[in-house]
């Protein structure tokens, strides 16, 4: 079963691109991380990605307008004093279940593998119980090369402290089972609001990790536009719990 319904826009070469994971979780922190990056440095649009295991609901835009569920991938070329390749991945959610995971991130893998990938970055959000003026940035990786960057970066190690859940973690397991090395990014969050601070404090280590220069000023304003985004969506998906819940799944009618 393929998960990805792929929808290729531009026809584009990469030379040994690095492919980078943002979509929304703990306090959406890679998705604004990526999000603003894809704007401050210009990034294009190349493909556009919709699957069954994906929430079943569209978002309502301003105006009604509606938007699709799902993923993007953007490219940039030429990034940095290395002049690196990136291929990045956001959107506005990840699959549903377990399941559903696993299939739309192999897909995604196996597709963005064709314009020759060589190493994973994955950005998310690392739980704390409260707010934190200066939030750290945790790292973990496929191999202990990547481990070292990390160090060389002050990126404190993340060891023997659970799991990397969702699409973040399951990237590099995919990608280290066919030799692809990558390393996560994790920025300190209480996880219950969208975290600029904590993207701010990613994008940074990012840009250090891949000597390019990025400028986080509007990172407040990206912040508003996500927070805004995210509500829509929690309610939909909160009001389609509410009528399973009072015994009308069977009536789950749409406007229009």
């Amino acid at each position: 079963m393929n998960a990805a319904e792929i929808n290729v826009l531009e026809e584009i070469e990469l030379e040994n691109p690095i492919f980078i994971e943002a979509l929304p979780g703990l306090g959406h922190v890679g998705k604004l991380a990526a999000d603003h990056m894809i704007d401050e440095l210009e990034a294009t649009k190349f493909a556009e990605i919709y699957s069954p295991t994906f929430p079943p609901q569209v978002l309502i835009k301003e105006e009604g307008i509606i938007e699709n569920m799902s993923n993007e991938l953007y490219y940039l070329k030429d990034v940095g004093e290395n002049n690196l390749d990136l291929i990045i991945l956001v959107g506005n959610t990840q699959a549903l279940s377990p399941e559903g995971q696993y299939l739309i991130c192999r897909d995604i893998l196996e597709f963005v593998k064709g314009y020759g990938i060589d190493r994973i970055y994955t950005l998310g959000g690392m739980a704390i119980p409260q707010p934190v003026e200066n939030p750290k940035v945790y790292g973990a990786a496929t191999d202990e090369a990547n481990i070292e960057l990390l160090r060389e970066a002050e990126i404190e190690i993340r060891s023997n402290d659970g799991g990397i859940v969702g699409a973040s973690g399951l990237f590099l397991g995919l990608a280290v089972r066919q030799g692809i090395q990558g390393t996560c990014l994790m920025g300190e969050t209480p996880g219950y609001f969208i975290d600029a601070e904590s993207a701010e404090a990613i994008l940074k280590k990012l840009s250090l990790l891949l000597n390019f220069e990025i400028n986080v000023d509007k990172l407040d304003e990206r912040a508003e536009e996500t927070r805004q985004m995210i509500a829509k969506a929690q309610q939909m998906e909160q009001d389609l719990i509410n009528r399973a819940n009072a015994g009308n799944a069977d009536d789950l009618r749409y406007i229009g």
